[in-house]
């Protein structure tokens, strides 16, 4: 499968805007996000942009996230929030055992549902220029993880906005 087979960026970034009440931020200069994350596009659920449920990232950042192997020319990668309890379901291990299950994966694989080789041990997956045939899993779990993300914020928000 080639990049060109993929859904774009621009796609995803539609698809993932149109549930209700997401906020999208594009990593830029005026952002103040570091070089490094120029271009990332994060999704949050409403005005609390403390966590995204999902992100979207083209580029490797040397010595730190380099499995997935974003150098590559048209490659990027689909994070999403799974939660424990879906990353147990998908991958048949918990979040915290990642470790000794990462030989099993090919980070750069191309449209397979796959931990995020870094946040992983966090509850999230990843899966690399995903293609119309992926759009089931992908569309389940954004409303998963935008449904979890929908029931903190408020919360959140509370918490920060109560008196003393």
């Amino acid at each position: 499968m080639s990049p060109a087979e993929s859904l774009s960026q621009d796609d995803l970034t539609a698809r993932i805007a149109a549930l209700p009440g997401v906020a999208v931020t594009i990593a830029d200069e005026a952002s103040g996000a570091p070089e490094a994350a120029w271009g990332n596009r994060f999704f949050f659920a409403g005005a609390d942009r403390r966590m995204p449920f999902a992100t979207i990232v083209d580029r490797d950042v040397p010595g730190w996230d380099e499995l997935s192997r974003l150098d590559r020319p048209g490659v990027h990668r689909l994070n999403v929030q799974l939660g424990r309890r879906e990353f147990e379901s998908r991958f048949g291990f918990p979040p915290a055992r990642l470790d000794e299950h990462r030989d099993g994966f090919d980070f750069a694989r191309f449209d397979v549902l796959l931990p995020h080789p870094l946040y992983g041990r966090q509850g999230w997956g990843c899966i690399l220029n995903p293609t119309p045939r992926s759009l089931p899993v992908i569309d389940e779990l954004l409303r998963q993880a935008h449904a979890r993300a929908s029931r903190r914020a408020p919360s959140r928000t509370a918490r920060r906005t109560a008196p003393p």
